[in-house]
């Protein structure tokens, strides 16, 4: 990878491109429905944007502290995929005309879940907390790439949780169709982060 697709301003230069993109993509789409500001679907979209954030910045921090190749790779991807998400969730919220935030998380998806984020100090599930946060950004080489895998990974499998939340209680196909990529996309990408993980622990222990 070249040092121009490198530097950190590059980076948040492309995904406010993509957030852009994918917001003006699926605005003509979204606002053929208007779900109300209380609905299932306008809480996942409040949470997944807060959540992807998080994914986000740990992303970038690995991409410019990891050294890894294949890791850092991984990261590049879940910055740029994540924030073209961002993007299309804020568009969503925007042309429903409803709260671009919410400070009760998961309050969406019913009682069952609510332990999701109370068992968490209010975090929604797979996020990290500050203290992980706050210990990985003092981290670089190897070590930032083996937690930046540790923290992905449970972030993604928390994601996915809230995805088949979504995908079990909606009937909008537009809020479905993004339910089911997540999971997809984001399945794939727990078995890439275990596999690079092992492999940097494979050769740490050589």
């Amino acid at each position: 990878m070249s040092r121009l697709w490198r530097r950190p301003a590059v980076l948040i230069a492309i995904t406010a491109v993509l957030m852009l993109a994918a917001g003006l993509a699926v605005g003509w789409v979204a606002g053929t429905s208007a779900p109300g500001n209380d609905s299932v679907e306008a809480g996942f979209a409040r949470d997944m944007q807060t959540h992807h954030q998080q994914a986000v910045e740990m992303a970038m921090y690995e991409w410019q502290n990891g050294s890894d190749p294949a890791m850092t790779t991984v990261a590049y991807d879940i910055a740029t995929t994540q924030s073209t998400e961002i993007g299309m969730y804020r568009t969503w919220l925007r042309d429903w005309g409803v709260q671009l935030s919410s400070g009760e998380p998961m309050a969406w998806a019913g009682d069952e879940h609510a332990h999701d984020s109370e068992d968490t100090g209010g975090l929604m599930p797979g996020m990290a907390t500050d203290e992980q946060m706050a210990e990985f950004k003092t981290l670089t080489g190897a070590e930032a790439d083996v937690m930046f895998a540790d923290l992905m990974i449970a972030h993604h499998i928390g994601g996915v949780d809230m995805a088949k939340a979504a995908l079990e209680r909606t009937d909008n196909e537009l809020v479905a169709t993004a339910a089911r990529r997540t999971i997809s996309n984001q399945q794939a990408e727990i078995e890439n982060l275990e596999n690079h993980r092992d492999n940097i622990l494979n050769a740490v222990e050589e």
